[in-house]
């Protein structure tokens, strides 16, 4: 099959594009024509590499695709070659505490496609079959790959672990990250007030077509937490998603007493500081969230493939070209979740 590896760490210069073998469905897994994978800044950063991470090479990165059913192993009864799905790229064993309780992001053998485990960068990938959702027919697969790790992990966040409710104001650090953008979408559908920090015209532009209320530019209001605080009436705002995180001692001040301020990663660097004065005093909560579970899966999904939320889709590039989207989400210069057209 063709697809897209690295045999070691570094720049994009590492990316190889050629033949691997085509793999075989175990029991209980599918085996899927990917026909579209999406980027997401984890395929950058495993590609750089960082101290202790093991892979087996050739790697192949991508956590997000979508495409069709090619054939079934042993014992899936759910599935039929054709059929249309989206994968969830969160692989719990289904066999732990955690699994069987239906916390499968937090599985003791948690596996995340193109980080730990191979990815969607290639036509075929065989998956446990629970890790499919099926697609309505007609159903854009760039559409649905874009969604699956980004909308995935930004309801298990807002949603399950920030626990959002309607009326309250949301702050997003960030205007045009994939997660950032479906927790654009995902704050007013359930009806919140959203407030996004962004940086120039055109991905601030992006937000408000996704429906943000308040755009605030960083580059023009760099102690951007005093326009907060004027927007919000000094109240703040009561759940912050902030995945950058050195820019928290902006985002501590800018939340509200008893504030959420929900992370699901660190753009920005993993160390930074935090002003625990604001944290006891505001009585704010910190809270990580990681992925997701299956049914959150199930959930989100429903609601894109029912046009309840919105997707943002960037350049879609071939995929021979991968190196070239993946230096354009390095740029930051996308303006949504880029695609590869396999």
């Amino acid at each position: 099959m063709k697809t897209i590896f690295f045999q070691k760490h570094g720049g994009s210069d590492v990316l190889e594009f050629g033949d691997l073998p085509t793999p075989e469905p175990l029991a209980g897994e599918v085996l899927v024509r990917v026909r579209t994978a999406a980027l997401n800044r984890l395929d950058l950063w495993v590609r750089n590499g960082w101290p202790g991470i093991k892979l087996e090479y050739p790697h192949i990165p991508g956590a997000d695709g979508a495409g069709e059913v090619a054939t079934v192993g042993a014992d899936v009864n759910e599935w039929l070659p054709g059929d249309r799905v989206v994968i969830n790229a969160n692989i719990g064993c289904g066999k732990c505490e955690f699994c069987l309780a239906g916390k499968d992001n937090l599985c003791q053998s948690w596996k995340l496609l193109g980080e730990n485990a191979r990815g969607t960068y290639c036509e075929y990938i065989a998956l446990p079959a629970r890790q499919l959702f099926k697609l309505p027919d007609g159903f854009d697969f760039h559409t649905a790959a874009a969604a699956g790790l980004t909308y995935h992990t930004a309801w298990h966040s807002l949603i399950v672990r920030g626990n959002l409710k309607p009326g309250e104001t949301v702050l997003i650090i960030g205007a045009a990250g994939g997660v950032n953008t479906a927790s654009i979408v995902i704050a007013k559908l359930i009806g919140a007030r959203v407030i996004v920090v962004g940086a120039g015209k055109d991905k601030l532009t992006l937000a408000q077509q996704l429906g943000a209320d308040i755009l605030i530019d960083r580059t023009v209001e760099p102690e951007w937490y005093r326009a907060v605080q004027t927007a919000t009436n000094k109240h703040g705002a009561d759940v912050i998603v902030d995945n950058v995180g050195t820019t928290f001692p902006l985002s501590f001040r800018s939340a509200s007493k008893g504030g959420r301020i929900l992370t699901v990663g660190n753009t920005g660097g993993p160390k930074f500081e935090i002003d625990n004065r604001y944290v006891f005093s505001k009585h704010i909560s910190i809270i990580g969230s990681t992925m997701g579970t299956l049914q959150d899966f199930a959930s989100v999904m429903t609601l894109v493939t029912n046009g309840k939320l919105q997707v943002a889709l960037d350049q879609t590039f071939a995929l021979k070209d991968a190196r070239a989207a993946q230096e354009r989400l390095e740029s930051g210069a996308q303006l949504g979740k880029i695609t590869l057209d396999i």
